[in-house]
């Protein structure tokens, strides 16, 4: 079973910064399409960014393009995402998933972002 766990959320301010982490047991992310997803009280969840296993393509959501930044160190077996200048609207749970069997699967719990303007 394929358990993945994001790290690196808080409570900021309007324009700090914060780095998000995912890693992964039972199953590696080396080889993994990985994606990052948010959801905030009352909305759907939408999708942030992912980055291929290589980090050879990368996508980001019109909103945070610019701000965030997705890398990846497959030798820790993590991928991070970088999030600066942030805005109260980045405030929402933040999760991490797996691309496998033509859809995101294996969710982690997700980590609060919380942003005070």
């Amino acid at each position: 079973q394929v358990q993945l766990v994001e790290s690196g959320g808080g409570l900021v301010q309007a324009g700090d910064s914060l780095r998000l982490s995912c890693t992964s047991s039972g199953r590696t992310l080396t080889l993994a399409k990985v994606g990052w997803f948010r959801q905030a009280p009352g909305k759907e969840r939408e999708f942030v960014t992912s980055i291929t296993w290589n980090g050879g393509s990368i996508s980001y959501a019109d909103s945070v393009k610019g701000r965030f930044t997705i890398s990846r160190d497959n030798a820790k077996n993590t991928v991070y995402v970088q999030m600066n200048s942030l805005k109260p609207e980045d405030t929402a749970n933040y999760y991490c998933t797996i691309w496998s069997g033509g859809a995101w699967s294996y969710w982690g719990q997700g980590t609060q972002v919380t942003v005070s303007s």
